[in-house]
């Protein structure tokens, strides 16, 4: 009886041991719900072009969609041919070696921003496919092999801005919003709102079409959706609205008006509430409580700030603190609670890509490839600037002790451990 406990207490040691030093997978825009947080310890804090950087791989063609890492494998999406030739790429995340780059699809290249690409949506990862939206719409899913399993064609996407979206799993289906322009009279769904906005939920067995959620009247935007309610509501915002939608059904089950279009940040959620931002025209960062149905405009918002809307990055909330980065790269700490500047600090360069929180500390990317990292709390305290000479969009990613981060022409492993031998 001893022995076969002692048996029993060894295999619970080596199964709690073996989870622990499991890697994290990193399989979506921003980690878990599109959060930018991270469980991994023992990350690097310094690094330069040359020091900690365990691998750096060449990416062939365009694209700013953020990479993910799924067991072991980064993937990332690109375009070649000019927008035209839509690929996923595989890399090996402990080596830096390409396993695979395939064509999953040949679209007409439309209009978009220049900071904008034709592969910008980040793609999305479970223990079969890896899954990809496009500029013109389309939405594919590959094996872990490269094998194309389906293509899903339903939308025909329009936006003069091009689509910067991504898209996430919830239960065995792929949700994507899809807020657009009128390819036929340039203000409508821009300037004018209208009611084609789609948020579409695909099968992820099939590639069919679930559902359609219809958001009514709304205009562009480029919002990453997130789940609430244990992942049985999701909540997607876009030009002039953020709303909740039914998981199962695709019913619009509450909206609050959110007036300005082009609003690209996912928003932040914590202890039953979200925090948004608007677009142009009324940039506005807002508390929104949640529950309730129908438009809950005056019901449910919590507080209103005109200070520190960000534009490009998606805000953080770590502990009691909301961090965001304006369009003129002022970085705000705001209290959650109600909104009140704790403190703000301008920052060298352009930043697009959303800051995530690891082992203790934000970490914040800028256009030139610098990293800012910094120690939450009601001071800036900086602990390290570190330069990759390189122009980055992406939002960075995290997974077994290693950071990746996508640039202009390479994917870079930054790490502790010594450089893989290539």
């Amino acid at each position: 009886m001893h022995l076969r406990s002692s048996h029993f207490f060894l295999c619970l040691m080596l199964t709690s041991c073996c989870s622990l030093l499991r890697a994290e997978n990193w399989s979506s825009f921003r980690g878990v719900n599109a959060q930018g947080h991270s469980v991994e310890k023992q990350l690097p804090i310094n690094w330069t072009d040359r020091q900690n950087i365990a691998w750096k791989t060449e990416l062939p063609g365009e694209g700013w969609s953020s990479p993910i890492v799924y067991e072991g494998t980064v993937y990332v999406t690109a375009t070649t041919e000019e927008g035209t030739s839509c690929r996923i790429i595989s890399v090996d995340s402990k080596t830096g070696v390409p396993n695979w780059n395939v064509q999953v699809h040949r679209q007409s290249p439309g209009a978009k921003r220049k900071q904008n690409s034709y592969a910008t949506p980040t793609p999305v990862a479970d223990d079969k496919c890896i899954y990809a939206a496009f500029a013109d719409g389309t939405i594919v899913a590959v094996d872990r092999n490269g094998k194309l399993v389906w293509k899903n064609t339903e939308v025909k996407f329009h936006s003069l801005h091009g689509l910067g979206a991504s898209p996430i799993l919830v239960d065995g289906l792929l949700i994507m919003p899809f807020d657009g322009s009128s390819p036929d009279k340039k203000e409508l769904g821009w300037k004018i709102p209208w009611d084609q906005a789609v948020v579409l939920a695909i099968d992820v067995k099939t590639g069919k079409t679930a559902w359609k959620g219809k958001r009514d009247a709304s205009r562009v935007g480029h919002v990453t959706p997130i789940t609430i309610n244990q992942g049985d509501q999701i909540v997607s915002a876009a030009g002039d609205q953020v709303a909740g939608f039914d998981k199962n059904t695709g019913e619009r089950i509450w909206s609050v008006y959110s007036q300005g279009e082009g609003v690209t940040p996912t928003p932040a959620l914590g202890d039953g509430i979200i925090y948004t931002s608007s677009g142009f025209e009324e940039p506005t960062i807002r508390a929104i409580r949640l529950g309730g149905t129908g438009d809950v405009t005056d019901t449910h918002i919590v507080w209103e700030q005109r200070k520190g809307v960000p534009a490009m990055p998606s805000p953080l909330l770590v502990g009691p603190n909301l961090y965001t980065i304006t369009r003129d790269n002022i970085l705000y700490c705001l209290r959650a609670a109600d909104g009140s500047p704790v403190w703000n600090k301008r920052l060298t360069g352009t930043h697009s890509a959303s800051p995530l929180y690891a082992d203790g500390r934000i970490y914040i990317l800028s256009e030139t490839g610098t990293t800012l990292v910094l120690a939450p709390g009601d001071k800036y305290k900086e602990l390290a600037s570190n330069p990759l000479d390189e122009k980055c969009l992406a939002s960075m990613a995290v997974s077994d002790g290693c950071f990746f981060i996508r640039g202009t022409n390479h994917l870079f492993c930054i790490s502790k451990t010594e450089p893989a031998k290539r």
